[in-house]
């Protein structure tokens, strides 16, 4: 219950979570941990696997998601 009101609260006042999922991989929004032998041709330079999330406040980035990159 405290975790859905904090990020409704943080919604409202305008702060996302940078979306990671089957994302291709921007310097602009991500950071590179690591990177990972790809098990196909379509997942190289996409995010496998993230390793923690990251946050825009009015479309400034304040926190990068660190993120496990297809090579």
């Amino acid at each position: 219950l405290i975790y859905s009101k904090f990020m409704s609260f943080l919604n409202e006042n305008g702060v996302t979570v940078i979306p990671t999922e089957n994302e291709e991989f921007s310097t602009d929004l991500h950071e590179a941990v690591t990177t990972f032998p790809a098990s196909s041709e379509e997942l190289k330079g996409k995010i496998i696997d993230c390793v923690s999330k990251g946050y825009t406040l009015n479309e400034k980035v304040i926190r990068y998601a660190k993120v496990v990159v297809g090579e």
